[in-house]
C-alpha cells in the first residue's frame, strides 16, 4: 500500500489538468480490501481498510480532524471498484499532502498562495467584448472590493495581460490572514487557488463570503462566455469535471476541517 500512497502524494503537487491526463493513462492498482471505515482515534478519525489504518507516504497514520471528513475519505476508498483510481480520491490526496508536506512547509505554501494574490485572475480584465467586460465587473468587483476592505487596501485592476504589481502591504495582510489556519485548511486553500486561479476566491470561501457555487461560477466567467459562443469539446468538459471534484473536496475541507 505504501507505493500507492506515495503516488497519491506525488499527484497532489501537479497541475490538475496534467494530473488528469497522466492518471487516465496509468495502469491502476487492484483493490485489495473489502471495506473502508473511519474510526475515532486519539487525535481524530483514522481510515481503516479491513481493520488496518491507512498510512501516509511519510508512514504516519492518516488522521482527519472531523467525523464528516473521516466519513468522506472512507467513502472515497469504498467507491473504488476493481481498481483504485487516484483521480477519484481528491480528499485523500489533500489530506496526505497536508499531513506529510504542508505541515513541514507551511510557510512556503502560504507564500505561494500569497503570490497568486499578487497575480489574481480576478484582477485581470478583458477590454472587449462589452458583454464580457460587464459580466466580469458584475461578478468579480464585489469579491475584489470585499477582499480589499478585509485586508485594508485596494487591489489594482489590470486591463489586458501586462502585469501590474499589487501593494506589498496588501499582500502582507493577505499572508497574515491565512497564517493561523491548519495545514489541512492551507492545503485546501492552495487547491482552490490553483484550480480557480484566484487566491481571492479561496479567501472568500474561507471567510464564508461566497458559497461554493458562487465561487465556481466566478472562476469560470471567461470560460463560460467562450462556451456560450463556441461550445465545449469533450476533453474540456472532462477536465472541468475533474477540477470541480478537486474544488468540491477542498471546499469540504474548509467547511468541515
Amino acid at each position: 500500500m505504501r507505493d500507492f500512497l506515495e503516488t497519491l502524494q506525488e499527484e497532489a503537487i501537479k497541475d490538475p489538468e496534467q494530473r488528469a491526463r497522466e492518471l487516465s493513462k496509468r495502469e491502476l492498482p487492484k483493490r485489495f480490501y473489502q471495506d473502508a471505515k473511519h474510526i475515532a482515534g486519539d487525535n481524530g478519525f483514522e481510515i481503516h481498510l479491513d481493520g488496518r489504518p491507512v498510512k501516509t507516504p511519510g508512514r504516519e497514520t492518516l488522521v482527519l480532524p472531523s467525523n464528516a471528513l473521516g466519513a468522506a475519505v472512507a467513502a472515497e476508498w469504498n467507491a473504488q471498484e476493481k481498481e483504485i483510481n487516484p483521480a477519484n480520491m481528491p480528499l485523500t490526496r489533500i489530506a496526505n499532502s497536508a499531513q506529510d508536506a504542508v505541515s513541514v512547509r507551511f510557510g512556503e505554501v502560504a507564500d505561494d498562495i500569497t503570490r497568486f494574490a499578487g497575480n489574481d485572475a480576478l484582477c485581470y480584465r478583458a477590454d472587449d467584448p462589452e458583454s464580457l467586460v460587464e459580466t466580469q465587473r458584475a461578478v468579480w468587483d464585489p469579491v475584489v472590493d470585499w477582499a480589499g476592505g478585509l485586508l485594508g487596501g485596494r487591489f489594482v485592476l489590470i486591463e489586458g495581460i501586462i502585469h501590474a504589481p499589487q501593494a506589498d502591504d496588501l499582500l502582507a495582510a493577505y499572508r497574515n490572514h491565512i497564517a493561523a489556519v491548519t495545514p489541512l485548511q492551507l492545503a485546501a486553500l492552495h487547491t482552490i487557488t490553483s484550480v480557480t486561479g484566484s487566491a481571492l476566491l479561496a479567501l472568500a470561501l474561507k471567510e464564508g463570503q461566497l458559497d461554493a457555487e458562487s465561487a465556481w461560477t466566478a472562476a469560470h466567467v471567461e470560460e463560460d462566455f467562450n462556451i456560450e459562443r463556441w461550445g465545449e469539446d469533450a476533453e474540456a468538459a472532462q477536465i472541468r469535471a475533474y477540477k470541480r471534484a478537486e474544488f468540491d473536496a477542498a471546499v469540504l475541507v474548509l467547511t468541515e476541517g
